[in-house]
């Protein structure tokens, strides 16, 4: 080993709590760019292993009743693979030891073999083989403790049935489960049933004919083109629009997460590489600043410049090659317990979980070259100093009066407040980058806060605002309007009010959008759509409201004309004008006026569903008599909902509040630390000074911790705004057709990402300062500078 290889591990020694504090900060941005790409990785792998083992649909129909002789024409669309007709409906049910009913939606099974498209994976038991046996899917199983041999009772189109369980599944169409009406999955109300072909196509009136189709497509076929042909064969037999997979309920969920984990890994992991940068710059420039001497003496004794450039590049890399290593560990473990994480929320029956080797070497490469980066300006200085030159002191600064001595001197401030902000003004691109990495890091506190804030927003507005009751009663079809004066006469009901639903696609200009319709009575009271300023907001007679993001995808506003093409009902293409647009989180919604889609269909008023507010007391007796009524498909109980939406919701904002408050503090110390350290090797001689002139410790501290204190506090507002602008990158970013995230700033989230910030800002230059209680004047006064 070298004399200079040596000192790069002396040096490095010696400097093992700065490097540690550098590494850190870097360790963040590896651990966050393999985290997010293992995340991705890990989902997409799943998800096209899932989608590729279990033939997962490419094109998924319904219709009202289709003869099955109708399927080899299907068949012989050209691009066609492969198909799968099945029965499918909704059924009431009846768990055992539970007083609220759940939903299920019974699935066809073929009648001999396994189905051709979306092959569901057995978890447990067998598939059901006599009459009377069905399958459901795990979740549903779990949550409500069903296995192979237990038994429950369920409404089939009026008919009341003892089903038994014969096995559990997962299915790659149900990744992410959403009962009807639901806004969020509720495992414990609602399943997947997969039953005999047989005994669904009796229960439903289907002998001979389905209402549920799915296709596999060829590569490089046109989708729309099999789609448009499909509807067109699909209309007579009341076809409701075929959709593509983009437009699946469960695919779309899980194909958003995907990419806001690949949005993640671009956005957040350049912000710790600069910030490392930075802080290499500071220390790196400082050392070479330090052992100008010992330079002067490796050139003379034979160095090259080469040698010396590189001999301090290698101490930067050294600093990199810690960040590295923390950053892989903490990066893999992470990535693999979130993946498990996501692998159980989203009901995968397996994870394929690997982070391919270009990512542990673009974060190395990403490491190496952003401590490179911050190392080669003194690396290079430290190269270009010729041996007679370094081995003299470096000339002293040049001093002079200026405006900003004159308006301290005019304010009467003392002398330590005085060097203070002499020594922010002496070095004020360094003073500006270090407030730039204590804003970064209020920042990151701000972004995180921001997504709690905007899921109270959420939760405020979605369950207590707009769906304000109880339950929702689900109808096998579309019921008379005397159905609501049944539902008002059932034990505990205290308030009901029915909604009607239309499948229905928008169209203005050459964009278009499917959605479901639902007309509603004038300022209904439980079920609303609240405007911006908290007020009940109606589409009016004769037009049509949308959701924001809705409008905004048609290019629509307010008095705008639209097509609406209903694939319900009449099934009549109508031109009506946009009355207005609300905010809406969940979903892409659509109003119109009830009594006005009533005669746009020509028909007596009808409802779909029901919204009812039940006595709390008689809820038991309420659901009781829900479960035995012939026409109720299910019920959805909202305050499971909201039950579900905490639970979860809670979950997520705890693990990411630890997550960005531990690297803000990381960043603030990495930042802090290294700034007071810099800042007591410069002004060692001067603060010593101070204190055999007769400053006390506390003044002389006074002066070391006040500039890098008030470098935090006049951080605090650049880092409001970019936390405010992170946070609105976010809202673009996440939000999707499924659910929309709201931009939610309140004035506790900043006071507590500035509270964060400043002590541990407070506490890394407390550390130091003990560093100057320790300081022996004597020695200090001896160096050259």
């Amino acid at each position: 080993m070298q004399a200079l290889d040596r000192k790069l591990l002396r040096d490095f020694k010696r400097l093992w709590v700065q490097a540690l504090a550098i590494a850190m900060v870097l360790a963040c941005g590896v651990s966050i760019l393999l985290t997010a790409v293992g995340m991705y990785q890990a989902l997409q792998g799943t998800q096209e292993a899932y989608y590729g083992r279990n033939r997962f649909a490419d094109v998924f129909a319904t219709a009202r009743r289709a003869p099955v002789s109708l399927l080899p024409e299907i068949a012989a669309v050209e691009g066609v693979l492969a198909l799968e007709a099945r029965v499918s409906g909704y059924a009431n049910l009846d768990m055992p030891g539970r007083a609220k009913g759940a939903v299920g939606r019974i699935l066809s099974l073929p009648e001999s073999g396994p189905p051709q498209l979306n092959l569901p994976v057995l978890r447990s038991g067998h598939w059901p083989q006599l009459p009377g046996e069905v399958a459901v899917n795990a979740p549903f199983a779990l949550a409500n403790g069903l296995g192979p041999g237990d038994h429950f009772l369920a409404n089939l189109n009026g008919q009341q049935r003892r089903l038994t369980v014969t096995g559990t599944a997962l299915s790659p169409e149900f990744i992410y489960t959403l009962g009807p009406g639901a806004l969020m999955p509720d495992n414990l109300s609602f399943g997947i049933i997969w039953m005999r072909r047989e005994e669904a196509e009796a229960a439903y009136d289907m002998a001979g004919a389905f209402n549920d189709l799915t296709l596999k497509t060829a590569r490089g076929v046109q989708e729309e083109e099999v789609i448009a042909r499909l509807d067109q064969l699909l209309e007579p037999y009341g076809g409701q629009g075929a959709v593509g997979r983009a437009q699946h309920g469960s695919h779309a969920i899980v194909d958003a997460e995907i990419s806001q984990m690949k949005g993640t890994a671009m956005v957040l992991p350049p912000i710790f590489f600069g910030i490392s940068a930075f802080l290499v710059s500071m220390v790196m420039g400082r050392i070479v600043a330090l052992e100008r001497s010992e330079i002067g003496l490796l050139k003379a004794v034979g160095y090259s410049d080469a040698e010396v450039c590189l001999h301090y590049l290698m101490l930067a890399a050294l600093v990199a090659l810690a960040g590295i290593a923390i950053g892989w560990a903490a990066g893999t473990w992470l990535a693999q317990l979130l993946a498990r994480q996501y692998a159980r929320f989203f009901d995968f029956p397996f994870l394929i979980y690997r982070v391919s080797g270009w990512a542990y070497a673009l974060s190395a490469l990403a490491a190496l070259l952003t401590t490179t980066a911050g190392a080669a300006r003194a690396a290079l200085r430290a190269a270009r100093l010729a041996p007679a030159v370094a081995m003299q002191p470096p000339a002293p600064p040049r001093f002079k009066h200026s405006a900003a001595d004159r308006v301290m001197r005019g304010l009467r401030l003392s002398q330590p407040a005085i060097m203070i902000l002499r020594s922010l003004l002496r070095w004020p691109l360094r003073s500006a980058m270090t407030g730039l990495g204590l804003a970064l890091a209020v920042a990151s506190v701000v972004a995180s806060s921001f997504f709690a804030d905007a899921l109270d927003e959420i939760m405020d507005t979605a369950f207590y605002q707009s769906n304000r009751q109880d339950a929702v009663v689900m109808f096998t079809e579309d019921q008379p309007e005397s159905v609501l004066e049944e539902i008002r006469a059932l034990p505990g009901v205290l308030q009901a009010e029915g909604q009607q639903y239309a499948a229905a696609i928008l169209r203005h200009g050459a964009r278009m959008k499917r959605v479901t319709i639902e007309a509603r009575v004038p300022d209904p009271d439980l079920s609303r759509v609240v405007a911006s300023d908290g007020s009940v907001a109606n589409a009016g007679p004769g037009g049509i409201l949308l959701s924001e993001r809705l409008a905004e995808q048609l290019g629509a506003m307010p008095g705008t004309l639209v097509e609406v093409q209903f694939t319900s009902g009449r099934r009549e293409t109508r031109q009506l004008p946009v009355t207005g647009t609300v905010k809406q989180y969940f979903g892409l919604g659509a109003y119109m006026d009830h009594a006005s889609l009533n005669a746009l269909f020509r028909q007596a008023p009808q409802y779909s569903a029901a919204s009812i507010a039940i006595d709390p007391s008689r809820q038991d007796a309420l659901f009781t008599r829900l479960k035995a009524l012939p026409a109720v498909a299910g019920v959805p109980v909202m305050t499971d909902m909201r039950r579900s939406f905490r639970e979860v919701i809670a979950q997520q904002v705890i693990v990411m509040n630890t997550v960005y408050i531990t690297i803000a503090v990381l960043i603030t110390i990495g930042v802090a630390y290294n700034g007071a350290r810099i800042q007591l090797s410069e002004r060692a001689r001067e603060l010593a000074s101070l204190r055999i002139l007769g400053f006390s410790r506390r003044e002389v501290s006074f002066i070391l911790a006040g500039e890098m204190m008030l470098l935090a506090l006049l951080a605090q507002p650049p880092g409001w705004l970019i936390g405010a602008a992170i946070a609105r990158l976010a809202v673009e970013n996440f939000s999707s057709d499924v659910y929309t995230i709201p931009l939610v700033l309140e004035p506790a989230a900043f006071a507590a990402a500035s509270l964060i910030v400043l002590a541990a800002a407070l506490c890394s230059v407390l550390i130091v300062r003990r560093r100057l209680d320790r300081m022996d004047l004597v020695a200090v006064m001896k160096t050259r500078e």
